[in-house]
């Protein structure tokens, strides 16, 4: 009886549903709540700044300073004022512009341009995986909320000849022991409904989880429209635009490191007031100019040291490409053959499934005749549940292999 409750209870719970989710309104939360994209798009904005920094960084600096000494003799006693001047005054506006050739701001800028690049690349991978998680758990909970309803619909049918068979008992057309046998079924099948209205619900909990929702509303969710994509070619898939960047990166930092070698020039200006306030400290306003220029001679072959690293950067990231372009194929390959064997074996079991419902309807006439075997009937009605549940996990995998098939083979 307490189960039958709880069986009642939960078909009128899956009908009394508050709102319909789909797909689109979990991928769009989990986005919105990632903290992992929120990071990767502040230290975009972080690269941008920082390219504006640099840009600022070649603009004449300007400075102003205000000094002031006194160095008291005091009964002979005191610094020699021929170094300290006794007193000094200080007052300057300082301006420094270092110059920097057309080629080297380029090479500086497109640094920070191909760190913004990978960023936006890795950034897009991430929502890429965070869709892929949010679909996959969508399909198995669309899946178990499928099996229920179908579970359901079985366990409706049973019922109903429980009613006839009960009749047909009380007739003496059928053994006590009959109807027992099939009132075990029906139970079982009471039970198996509220199992899987439980493994919705934990399925849909943790689609809420991932999706970084605080919420235990129970909602129907509509099956996933999930088709294959277009298929990108290899070598313009996002997942080798990661190594494209790292090797330009390191080619823009050999570039950086041969413009540190060249001759640098610096213009000085200051202008301002300085005084030791001994002779006419009125006049003591002026202005100097000045240019600066720095060489680099020898530093120990560190050029050289440098230069070498990153070659060895470069083939580490070559290795890595090589080795994953290997692996992406594979792992393509593999999917599509997946994808092949599910699609055979959903055609097998869609006949299985017509033989199945063949055979109860032509025990449900037999029962009303009272010439049914009450095991066959039973086994019959386990038989296309058992049908049922394999083409159900058929197709969980026949969606998740897509999933994972766009997943790979397309940039959205």
């Amino acid at each position: 009886m307490k189960v039958l409750l709880a069986f009642l209870l939960g078909c009128i719970s899956l009908h009394s549903f508050s709102q319909e989710k789909d797909l689109h309104y979990f991928m769009d939360k989990a986005q919105k709540n990632s903290p992992l994209l929120v990071d990767y798009k502040n230290q975009i904005q972080s690269a941008t700044l920082d390219s504006l920094l640099n840009i600022a960084t070649r603009k004449p600096q300007v400075t102003g300073s205000v000094y002031g000494n006194y160095a008291p003799v005091i009964q002979g006693f005191g610094y020699d004022t021929t170094l300290s001047n006794g007193q000094m005054l200080t007052g300057l506006v300082g301006v420094n512009q270092k110059l920097v050739s057309k080629n080297n701001r380029s090479t500086q800028l497109q640094s920070f341009k191909l760190i913004k690049d990978a960023l936006a690349v890795t950034k897009k991978i991430a929502v890429k995986d965070l869709n892929r998680t949010i679909i996959s758990q969508y399909i198995t909970a669309t899946a178990t909320l499928e099996q229920l309803a179908n579970t359901k619909k079985t366990s409706t049918l049973l019922h109903e000849e429980a009613s006839i068979l009960k009749k047909l008992t009380q007739n003496s057309v059928y053994k006590q022991t009959d109807y027992l046998i099939f009132m075990a079924t029906v139970k079982q099948q009471e039970i198996v409904v509220l199992q899987l209205q439980q493994q919705y619900q934990n399925d849909l909990g943790l689609l809420y989880y991932l999706s970084g929702e605080v919420d235990t509303t129970l909602v129907n969710i509509p099956k996933p429209i999930i088709a294959l994509q277009n298929n990108t070619s290899v070598g313009k898939s996002i997942f080798f635009q990661t190594f494209e960047k790292d090797s330009l990166k390191f080619q823009n930092q050999n570039k950086i490191i041969d413009f540190a070698y060249k001759p640098s020039i610096s213009l000085l200006a200051d202008a301002g007031y300085m005084s030791a306030l001994a002779y006419l400290p009125y006049k003591n306003f002026g202005a100097s100019v000045g240019v600066g220029l720095s060489v680099p001679i020898y530093d120990g072959k560190q050029r050289n040291l440098q230069h070498q690293k990153i070659t060895t950067l470069l083939e580490t990231n070559l290795a890595y490409q090589t080795n994953f372009k290997k692996q992406y194929q594979q792992q393509l390959a593999i999917l599509n053959q997946q994808l092949k064997q599910v699609e055979q074996l959903e055609t097998q079991l869609q006949s299985q499934l017509l033989l199945a419902d063949a055979l109860i309807e032509a025990n449900k006439k037999l029962l009303l005749t009272g010439d049914a075997q009450i095991t066959e009937f039973v086994l019959a009605i386990g038989s296309i549940l058992n049908i049922q549940s394999s083409i159900s996990q058929n197709h969980i995998h026949k969606l998740q292999v897509i999933n994972e098939i766009n997943y790979w083979s397309t940039n959205d």
